[in-house]
């Protein structure tokens, strides 16, 4: 792969804001680039000039009249469709003239990429929580799989340090064996600061207890029972851990010593105001009609006339040879910011096509979907869907959305029928449970027996699992919130 398009693949998972920032930071380096403000290209010095004549030798058009007029990528035209494995172009030693990391280099920009910055870096140069991960996944881990595997989990790291990505699902994604995802993860959490990458707050303390060689097993009976220590059963707690009084109140103190959000520790990205990528409409002629977001993307076009003048007059081998180059560099610029809306298009137009009902009808009609099944409908490889769907929102009647929202696992229907999608139970189990009465509170099980009442086979624990994740309380919870509530009201 060339630095060219390594940067094409970059780009391609740019959110709008940073698209923005490194368009501008071309229009500053580049004297052929210019900005279209009206109907006036204008340099990136800020002068102006009168549009360049249209020649019917040169494609004068910019950035956004060539997405939308020539709409949507060919199969033989999709220099942005790679697989992620393809990176990997040099691994040899930096003192031997390669990269000592993958080509991308997780965390610091590509080759030909040092001005690109993130939103965070250029409003304040504090290090911040995934920057300081990747710092260490570069050093401490070599296998170029392992490496692509634990730049995956640090995305996913959210601001308290926990892993929020799912492990069945990111495996599938690399294409390797859940074993060797946990395997990275287990890697990951030997990171700084300790607790770091847990799933879970018990999982993050005795990381931390681990690290301090604190976790025997009575500490482990003690962080297994957190519910305890929140309702101050002593009696209980002094028998699942086994010690007397004294040892347990030193456990106690030594586990709220511990960091349960270590990654607060560390600075955080400036809040950015939500600008969908993507509007889907109703068509006037029925179905849905799916267009870019035009404020969104730059309005660039290489100056043709400009470069000619320029290059008439140029007098040294080194000024020519360097006019080609900002030449070459202009109009690879333009033509991957096109290749990066067509594809953008050509994914959204086939998400919305796939999840047909969700759009019509609402989330109890989202239908199981993987990147897989999207990749394979519009030829293009699943790590290029992925880098589509990555931080890209999609504006439509129901509200925006991530794009990454309409892709979800399966849940096997009792009578054979159409798979449901996750999301969609999760959504009906939050509909029963909000309409119970106080009197009938449905418990985990009585909620599977209803689910497989409207075939939809489902196990107690997948229940619970998304109960939790809703945030809402057991049954027994309930039954005490409702019966409290009913008593202050008397």
């Amino acid at each position: 792969m060339t630095p060219q398009l390594q940067q094409a693949i970059k780009l391609l998972q740019l959110t709008n804001l940073e698209l923005a920032e490194y368009v501008e930071q071309e229009l500053e380096r580049n004297p052929l680039l210019e900005r279209i403000e009206g109907d006036k290209p204008e340099r990136g010095d800020g002068t102006s000039e009168a549009a360049a004549p249209k020649d019917e030798n040169t494609d004068n058009r910019d950035t956004a009249e060539l997405s939308r007029t020539e709409g949507l990528p060919g199969e033989d035209d999709s220099p942005l469709d790679v697989d992620d494995r393809d990176i990997y172009v040099d691994n040899s030693p930096a003192d031997e003239g390669g990269p000592a990391a993958s080509a991308m280099d997780y965390g610091r920009p590509a080759s030909g990429s040092e001005g690109v910055n993130t939103l965070e870096q250029t409003v304040s140069g504090k290090t911040s929580l995934v920057e300081h991960l990747l710092h260490q996944l570069n050093v401490e881990i070599d296998d170029p799989i392992d490496r692509l595997i634990g730049f995956h989990l640090i995305q996913s790291v959210d601001e308290a340090g926990y892993v929020t990505a799912e492990l069945p699902t990111l495996a599938e994604q690399v294409g390797c064996e859940e074993a060797r995802v946990e395997a990275a993860l287990k890697r990951l959490q030997a990171f700084d600061p300790p607790g770091i990458c847990a799933r879970s707050l018990r999982e993050c303390l005795a990381i931390q207890l681990r690290d301090r060689n604190r976790f025997d097993p009575a500490m482990a009976a003690l962080i297994d029972n957190l519910d305890l220590i929140a309702a101050r059963n002593q009696e209980a707690l002094l028998v699942k851990c086994g010690v007397d009084a004294e040892d347990l109140g030193d456990m106690i103190r030594e586990l709220r010593a511990l960091d349960p959000k270590p990654g607060l520790a560390f600075h955080h990205e400036v809040a950015q105001t939500l600008i969908p990528d993507v509007f889907v409409r109703v068509a006037p002629g029925g179905g849905w009609a799916v267009e870019l977001n035009s404020e969104t993307l730059p309005r660039v076009l290489v100056n043709q006339r400009y470069y000619a003048e320029v290059n008439r007059h140029a007098s040294s081998k080194t000024d020519k040879t360097y006019l080609v180059e900002q030449f070459n560099a202009a109009n690879w610029l333009v033509k991957s910011l096109e290749q990066r809306a067509n594809t953008i298009l050509k994914v959204a137009t086939e998400l919305v096509r796939q999840q047909d009902g969700f759009f019509a009808h609402g989330v109890q009609h989202l239908r199981p979907l993987t990147l897989r099944d999207i990749a394979t409908e519009i030829g293009m490889h699943e790590s290029t869907v992925s880098r589509v769907t990555a931080n890209k929102y999609m504006s439509t009647a129901r509200g925006t959305y991530q794009m990454k929202y309409f892709f979800t696992s399966a849940i096997t229907s009792a009578s054979g029928g159409d798979s449901l999608s996750a999301e969609s139970v999760r959504h009906r189990i939050k509909d029963l449970i909000d309409a119970e009465k106080a009197d009938d509170i449905l418990s985990d099980d009585r909620l599977v027996e209803i689910l497989r009442g409207e075939n939809i086979d489902i196990a107690r624990r997948t229940v619970a699992k998304y109960r939790e994740a809703l945030r809402i309380p057991s049954s027994v919870d309930r039954r005490r919130q409702k019966k409290t509530h009913s008593w202050e009201l008397r």
